[in-house]
């Protein structure tokens, strides 16, 4: 192995010659408290920022084990690294001649939410980080097709001062906050307890007392300017156990159907995204720590628009002009059938909770209105509100329906009704049993059983990421886009995504999918068992050719609904 001295004798040599003369520094170099590894670097004007991937031994590193001796707390440290590597690039953030920051080092950036992430790996020999490295070079004006010369002086600051810095001050546990390490770590593995623990309880998700529900407009990071504490009535409250802090206290929200009324400004809205964003962990000072839910909910959206391919909506639309509600096609579907779809394809791929709230929901599907459905008894659409007993009953799944408006129907069939008013919860369910209010009217029979024992066959063709001579085109544009070779997947109707590395990871995944198990012809869902499989067993090294720090671990029901979305999917046949 090289030295840390021959590397900056190779940076001295290449100073001032072309770009691609950095392919010298390929390699592994030994730079005393870590090695430094640079596997392969892509020379074109308009390629990214080369990964290296820097491996400290624990004997240096000095992570306690016991702060990674599960998956659970493994993850949470892996996460906690990984900002502090983040933060720690911005802090040495150098400034060019125009007094712009410029980021040489550049690391994940995570949001809100915990995830595994390829950033940083941590095991008992030595800690990965995973860090893009901007090379530094300068342009000249000459007639060359690459006029980038290697800045060797910018370079020798970026790999002898700021890296070392960089690495020494993140990832080292003898110069972290260890208090903070040992809180958060706990925190994660505490919320994943509680989540472990609601079906013991016969619960799908749980709201803890005092939490700060409320975001800012527009991102995932608490509104500390309506700063409002989540409070329960006490005749609602329970308790779960966690095995390094006291009990959680809060709102515990049973299995079965439960109904959600409020005023959407009155915190219903910010309630019901909590319960849907408790799939996942948050960090601490977020507000959500104690908000968790089981790992398959779906919050079911319209979205009008999206593509439809081959699923069996019949329990909800009995007859449509030119199509089979029994096998549903369209490139364009409305309003009803985007969100009928939508609920059809989350129940194929193992949802056990689904959440609905009249604010993103179709009214047409979400209710009937009882008072002129004798006027309408020809027409051939089910709304869920006729059909939500049954789903309950029959699949043995559970149902949250949120509103103010148009939830009235489900009040005579549900098993819980709560009250949202002002950031506090209530339990109503006896008073509105009181009203009496009509049973939804009765809908055609079907035996829903079979319907969701559909499976659908991927046609591996329709799968292509391709463009040009490039096998792969994938990347996230934002948080709900994903260009996936000369496709674009829409996600608009997709709230439960984290972040935009867990966007890219799911266009990653559709390749990978296709590449491992379209091609071999298993079901949507079994293909989908499987690579939760190889994920839980290899991590989401498997999805990519390349060492990448950018990926973050996406659930089964984000892939598939991304799947379900993008335009050229097709089903090669369907069988019950």
């Amino acid at each position: 192995m090289k030295d840390r001295k021959e590397f900056y004798s190779i940076l001295s040599e290449i100073d001032g010659k072309p770009f691609s003369e950095y392919t010298r520094l390929i390699g592994d170099f030994d730079f005393a408290r870590y090695v430094l590894k640079f596997g392969q670097l892509d020379t074109g004007s308009d390629a990214e920022n080369p990964v290296f991937n820097v491996r400290i031994p624990q004997s240096i590193a000095e992570m306690p084990s016991h702060l990674y001796d599960s998956p659970v707390r493994r993850t949470a440290l892996e996460d906690l690294l990984t900002r502090n590597l983040s933060k720690a690039t911005g802090r040495i953030a150098r400034f060019n001649e125009s007094g712009l920051a410029r980021r040489n080092i550049v690391v994940a950036e995570p949001g809100q939410k915990i995830l595994p992430r390829t950033a940083v790996v941590v095991t008992k020999e030595y800690i990965d980080a995973r860090i893009r490295i901007a090379m530094p070079y300068k342009v000249f004006s000459d007639s060359s097709s690459d006029n980038r010369q290697i800045d060797g002086e910018m370079a020798r600051k970026v790999f002898f001062d700021d890296l070392p810095e960089v690495i020494s001050s993140s990832l080292l546990y003898c110069n972290v906050d260890m208090a903070e390490m040992e809180s958060f770590v706990n925190g994660m593995e505490d919320a994943d307890r509680a989540r472990q623990t609601l079906a013991t309880l016969g619960m799908v998700s749980f709201i803890g007392e005092g939490s700060f529900l409320v975001r800012t407009p527009g991102t995932d990071l608490p509104d500390y300017e309506n700063i409002i504490p989540f409070e329960v009535d006490e005749s609602a409250k329970t308790e779960i156990e966690v095995p390094n802090s006291a009990a959680f206290k809060g709102l515990g929200i049973p299995a079965g159907l439960t109904v959600v009324l409020g005023d959407a400004a009155a915190g219903r809205k910010d309630f019901m995204a909590a319960i849907a964003s408790g799939v996942f962990n948050h960090v601490p000072a977020d507000g959500r720590e104690t908000v968790v839910t089981v790992a398959d909910a779906v919050q079911v959206a319209v979205d009008r628009g999206r593509s439809v391919q081959e699923v069996n909506i019949s329990p909800f639309l009995s007859e449509i002009e030119g199509a089979d509600p029994a096998s549903f096609t369209t490139q364009a579907a409305d309003s009803f059938t985007s969100q009928a779809a939508s609920t059809i394809e989350a129940l194929e791929v193992g949802a056990r909770v689904l959440l609905y709230d009249e604010n993103t929901s179709a009214p047409s599907f979400l209710t009937t209105d009882t008072r002129v459905a004798g006027l309408l008894d020809s027409t051939a659409r089910v709304s869920l509100a006729q059909r939500a007993r049954q789903m309950v009953d029959e699949l043995g799944i559970s149902l949250i329906i949120a509103g103010e408006n148009l939830v009235a129907e489900y009040i005579p069939i549900a098993d819980t009704v709560l009250k949202v008013e002002d950031f506090t919860v209530t339990n109503i369910t006896e008073e509105a049993k009181a009203l009496d209010l009509a049973v939804p009217p009765e809908a055609p029979a079907i035996n829903l059983g079979p319907m969701l024992g559909r499976s659908r066959w991927i046609m591996p063709s329709s799968i292509d990421a391709s463009v040009g001579r490039r096998d792969q085109v994938i990347e996230a544009i934002d948080l709900q886009t994903v260009r996936f070779g000369r496709s674009v997947i829409g996600l608009d109707g997709i709230s439960q995504i984290a972040d935009e590395n867990q966007t890219l990871t799911i266009g990653l995944l559709l390749y990978y999918a296709k590449l491992r198990y379209m091609q071999e012809g298993y079901p949507l869902r079994e293909m989908l068992d499987m690579i939760d499989r190889d994920l839980g067993g290899e991590g989401l090294a498997i999805i990519s050719r390349d060492i990448r720090g950018d990926l973050a671990r996406p659930r089964r029901y984000e892939v598939a609904a991304a799947l379900n979305r993008l335009p050229t999917f097709r089903v090669s046949h369907a069988t019950e």
